[in-house]
């Protein structure tokens, strides 16, 4: 459903904020099938409510669309987010597109695999939208990010866990509701050094690795429908077990054997990134005693924690502007972007 209010009089700039969250990492990734059969790649992410990307952008009516600022200037995904937002919203009003300003800022660390810079696109694009009054179907905006930046995750959508085929921008399935409760030690790998996906090898994937991936796709449903938050560890080490065929962490083997000695349910990794937890079943009993034995035995292994957060937060992630009312937090002042590091607990 799209909203085509106008707060502004005809021919004034018009300005629009957007806001998108992170994620914490993959607790699935691999090759599956589509419904027509089809290999296609596909993920399931951890979300992750805090840190997030903030856009506002300031429409000029009038202008060429190609005068188009964006700071800070390095954004280049976000501007050409920014580009193909104002040509949809623009022929979605019945308008001709226009340039403007763009203003991003966020707290997601870059290079850990916590979905950063698509927040900053579905921000942009969120924003663009606002601008023009209307809000876009997260399948828009999907569609729109995964041709700025050729693959993305699922942080349009809402919380509800779903096999999503990044390159694609479409849900594979809906996997559940919400996911089983959970609370999660974060911590950094490799030291927190930025993981370059592009200079990976690239891996080819036989017949035999789509029937693994498709029956951990089949126990991580069971593991969403029935709240086993057991069965999701599971699924969420197999899975990092296979990543680490590529990334080869070095604290992997430690991280697994501290959540074996403590009880946690298992370990979930960032496939494109650094960042890693441990998953503790949020029923189980003395869950704060294991919660800090995990972070002293990190501190043991020489493994940095960053964050602890749980699978049901308490506040909702606020997706923009005006044009997306229902209880968002407002855009919050610039704030340069962090380096690749999380803030220790």
């Amino acid at each position: 459903m799209i909203a085509a209010t106008r707060r502004n009089s005809p021919g004034a700039d018009r300005r629009g904020a957007g806001h998108a969250s992170c994620h914490h990492g993959e607790i699935l990734q691999g090759v599956f099938l589509d419904a027509a059969g089809r290999r296609c790649a596909g993920l399931v992410t951890l979300p992750m409510s805090g840190p997030g990307s903030r856009a506002e952008f300031t429409r000029r009516p009038g202008t060429p669309p190609e005068r188009l600022t964006v700071r800070p200037a390095d954004r280049t995904k976000a501007a050409r987010a920014a580009a193909l937002a104002v040509e949809e919203c623009a022929l979605r009003c019945g308008e001709p597109p226009c340039g403007g300003e763009l203003r991003i800022s966020g707290d997601i660390p870059v290079g850990l695999g916590m979905g950063s810079s698509t927040s900053d696109v579905i921000a942009v694009v969120r924003a663009v939208a606002d601008s023009y009054g209307i809000r876009l179907p997260a399948a828009a905006v999907a569609r729109l990010a995964v041709r700025a930046e050729l693959a993305c995750d699922p942080l349009m959508l809402d919380a509800r866990p779903v096999l999503f085929a990044q390159r694609e921008g479409r849900v594979l399935e809906v996997l559940g509701h919400r996911l089983p409760s959970l609370v999660v030690v974060g911590c950094t790998l490799g030291g927190g050094a930025p993981v370059d996906t592009l200079s990976l090898p690239a891996r080819e994937y036989d017949d035999h690795d789509v029937r693994a991936f498709e029956r951990l796709r089949v126990l991580l449903r069971r593991a969403v429908t029935t709240g086993d938050a057991a069965l999701l560890g599971r699924v969420a080490t197999a899975s990092a077990r296979r990543g680490q065929r590529l990334l080869r962490h070095p604290e992997f083997d430690a991280l697994v054997g501290i959540a074996r000695r403590l009880g946690a349910v298992g370990v979930q990794i960032a496939h494109s990134g650094a960042v890693a937890g441990l998953l503790l079943d949020a029923a189980a009993p003395g869950l704060r005693h294991r919660v800090r034995g995990c972070l002293r035995a990190l501190e043991g292994e020489g493994i940095p924690a960053t964050h602890t957060f749980t699978t049901f937060p308490t506040t909702k992630e606020s997706p923009s502007g005006p044009a997306h009312r229902g209880g968002h937090r407002p855009t919050g002042p610039d704030t340069p972007r962090r380096p690749a590091r999380l803030s220790a607990l």
